[in-house]
């Protein structure tokens, strides 16, 4: 008969817990140098932006004709405008403008896109079919021509940057649609979602609980990216003159005033900043964007 000692025996080593999808997805996201350098670029642009009238106390409205195209200098670090009026503080003003219209219709976009995309993929049948012509109804608007015509009905009725803000998202989730149906039609094959249907969930809570965490990866990612594409469609509808309202300062705004051949050629300083800006906070986004897709890539975890 054998003993066994204390020291003999084995105790079972408990496995280490695995970290979660989203866990290995933010470690990764982490890791990359451009999209964090861009990440903190695009946080210090929105505090800046917000914290406007704490920073400068010029006054972004009032004409001053003493002061009118001045250079830049130690009082007014980037100049002033046809009007007189601080460019570096108009600047920080139209970050805010640009900034919120772009975040307000990347979130309208995204509820929208994603309320009809995900209906319509999980119901199937005549459902589908009616809200995908819907959608192919919206997609065959010319964008520029009904942003105008409408933004044009709604003005004076609805605040400036609100009535800019609906335009666009109504205009613009027919995209994000389709690709959330598209991700919903290959999920609610998987074998949970038939196990939750044979348990008898509610067709809401299979959405909700089970098929949008599913493909809130690829939502992510396309609201980020969304994001820059509105911020765009604003500068541009703002340069002809279609978009904010003039009292209000944006960065398409502050580059209408680039349309004088004078301007753009000798006054520099009145539109290269918000160009600056424009092109800097949208290659931000887009390396943000980037960086979200790699690190939710299932294909490129480890």
């Amino acid at each position: 008969m054998t003993l066994v000692t204390d020291q003999e025996v084995i105790t079972p080593k408990t496995p280490k817990k695995s970290p979660s999808p989203w866990v290995i997805a933010r470690r990764k996201f982490f890791k990359n140098k451009l999209a964090m350098i861009s990440l903190i670029f695009l946080l210090i642009v929105i505090i800046l932006s917000f914290l406007a009238p704490y920073i400068t106390t010029k006054d972004i409205v009032r004409v001053d004709f003493m002061k009118i195209s001045l250079p830049p200098s130690s009082e007014h670090w980037l100049g002033t405008d046809t009007n007189g009026r601080d460019v570096f503080t108009r600047m920080l003003y139209a970050g805010r403008s640009s900034l919120t219209v772009g975040l307000g219709c990347m979130i309208f976009i995204v509820v929208i896109g994603t309320i009809v995309g995900s209906i319509s993929g999980y119901f199937g049948g005549k459902i589908d079919q009616m809200l995908m012509r819907f959608t192919d109804f919206v997609l065959m608007f010319p964008f520029l021509v009904f942003v105008i015509v409408i933004n044009t009905i709604l003005s004076g009725k609805v605040s400036g940057l609100w009535t800019l803000i609906i335009v666009i998202s109504i205009l613009s989730w027919g995209g994000v649609a389709r690709i959330v149906r598209s991700r919903v039609l290959a999920e609610k094959e998987n074998e949970y979602i038939l196990a939750a249907q044979s348990i008898g969930c509610k067709p809401s809570k299979i959405i909700i609980k089970h098929l949008l965490p599913n493909v809130a990866s690829t939502i992510i990612v396309q609201a980020t990216l969304l994001m820059a594409v509105t911020i765009v469609a604003e500068s541009s509808l703002s340069f002809l003159g279609f978009g904010v309202p003039a009292d209000t300062p944006s960065w398409g705004n502050m580059l209408f005033e680039a349309r004088n051949s004078e301007v753009l050629k000798d006054k520099l300083w009145m539109w290269v900043p918000p160009a600056t800006a424009i092109s800097l906070v949208i290659l931000s986004i887009n390396f943000i964007g980037e960086g979200l897709k790699d690190a939710l890539n299932p294909k490129s975890r480890r």
